[in-house]
């Protein structure tokens, strides 16, 4: 067994054909099995599926003969297909679980392999160690792929209609197919591409594919993330065109990316706070809200305005998918554009916010940076920004003492009022700014993340983040 199968915020990745082989997808598969046996839910099936990356297909394939060998019926896409929507498949044929080829948003060189349990979300820590303690504990069972379909043990199947009968439920499409808007949707070239169009044809609303084709290199773009740095096409196409608003999906369309009708880009923190912030005012839902460590504090004030609990978890939906179920909480979000929501699954659905943002548009018929603008007059402004530095990873024990062995009083002329240490460093300032620290447990990168009150502190903030790290 290869010792680079490591399960990290959201399933296995890695580099195609260096660590992310057949052979290790093969016994990652193996121990999902295992899993299925030893938890009972073997005989319910596990549905199987894949993005648009090189060889994702034929991944999925060789996942599904060693389910099949091992007596586990397979529900195959029959393409490349989202991962909220592959998950919603879970529940409605019942599963025991999802399997899925993706990467999400790691770059063209890498592929990944997502675990999501019968409820439908990321996998738990708990589910997680029992998958990584099946790792190669039994030899890997393969039957050949058109032995298994014949045999009826592997069924294809087209999640797209029971999710779009599912979204349904939650937006009234009929709304925004009639409202005559322009929207232009960046899938860079991912699962996620043709979704938008099929969900609102049929009305005056035009919905403008880009970046729609398969490319498994993701020309133009390091990886398919819908950040900034990301998404100069689709800010240059929006503005260019007049079109009233830019959506942009991953790899895999679990998170989503947000463009205003200038073509400026509103961050991940600020859709999370608008998406907030629609539910409680807009709809009227009522309930928690599970935010990671490294998110918003814009929902920490909307739940103060809306009396509602605001939980914190550590970064991943690992940990906030099963606090959500937990608490029965109406919306998840994490910093890199990833939401969930009730009444829906417990898992980041980057297609539904899209739809949420476009039907709180028309519910309070602004544009998004008005609706930007009348977040910020009920929580005041908030600004954000992330820096990702690489260091050896000889020195990482030497910069985790450094960083753990700093007490600043003061960061940015502000008095740190709070350190937390759960799940990276936290530093709470007397005005409501944060700064956090945050290593990977995979690679030798950390992170440093802020948000504050005004766009000038931010660079600061993070500069003084960089100078406790020393490199």
């Amino acid at each position: 067994m290869s010792s680079t199968i490591k399960f990290g915020t959201d399933g296995w990745r890695g580099v195609i054909a260096e660590d992310y082989t057949f052979e290790n997808v093969r016994i990652v598969t193996q121990a999902v099995a295992e899993y299925l046996k030893q938890e009972g839910l073997a005989a319910r099936g596990l549905v199987v599926g894949y993005d648009t990356r090189f060889g994702s297909e034929r991944f999925a394939m060789a996942a599904a003969e060693v389910l099949a060998a091992n007596e586990i019926h397979v529900y195959l896409t029959s393409k490349a297909t989202p991962t909220p929507v592959i998950s919603y498949a879970i529940l409605d044929k019942k599963a025991g679980g999802a399997a899925i080829i993706t990467a999400s948003h790691n770059p063209g060189t890498d592929n990944g392999y997502k675990y999501k349990p019968e409820y439908a979300g990321s996998a738990s820590p708990e589910v997680i160690a029992k998958l990584e303690a099946n790792l190669g504990a039994t030899p890997v069972r393969r039957i050949e792929f058109k032995d298994a379909e014949r045999r009826g043990l592997i069924e294809r199947f087209d999640g797209a209609p029971a999710y779009v009968e599912q979204i349904s439920r939650l937006v009234d499409l009929e709304q925004i197919k009639r409202a005559g808007l322009t929207i232009i949707v960046d899938s860079m070239f991912g699962a996620g591409a043709g979704y938008l169009p099929m969900l609102l044809d049929g009305g005056s609303t035009r919905v403008i594919p880009i970046n729609a084709e398969r490319n498994p290199i993701f020309p133009g773009i390091r990886a398919p993330e819908p950040i900034d740095a990301n998404l100069g096409k689709l800010k240059k196409v929006v503005k260019e065109s007049g079109a009233n608003v830019g959506i942009a999906f991953d790899g895999d369309a679990d998170r989503v990316g947000l463009v205003d009708e200038t073509g400026r880009f509103i961050n991940q923190l600020q859709v999370f706070g608008l998406l907030t912030y629609y539910l409680l005012e807009v709809r009227g839902w009522r309930g928690p809200i599970v935010k990671s460590i490294s998110t918003t504090s814009m929902v920490n004030r909307l739940g103060e305005l809306y009396n509602v609990p605001v939980f914190e978890t550590p970064v991943g939906f690992k940990h906030m998918g099963p606090k959500m179920i937990e608490e029965q909480a109406i919306i998840g979000g994490e910093e890199s554009g990833g939401f969930g929501f009730a009444r829906h699954i417990p898992e980041r659905d980057g297609i539904l916010a899209a739809l949420f943002l476009i039907d709180c548009m028309l519910r309070q018929n602004k544009t998004p940076s008005q609706l930007l603008q009348q977040l910020f007059e009920k929580v005041g402004e908030h600004y954000y920004d992330r820096l990702d530095l690489t260091y050896p990873a000889a020195q990482r024990p030497q910069i985790l003492q450094r960083v753990a062995d700093a007490r600043p009083e003061t960061l940015n002329n502000h008095r740190v009022v709070n350190i937390s240490t759960e799940g990276g460093y936290k530093y709470t300032l007397d005005d409501g700014s944060w700064l956090l620290i945050r290593f990977s447990g995979t690679e030798p990168l950390l992170r440093i993340y802020t948000e504050t009150h005004a766009p000038a502190d931010v660079q600061a903030l993070l500069s003084e983040g960089r100078a406790l790290v020393g490199i």
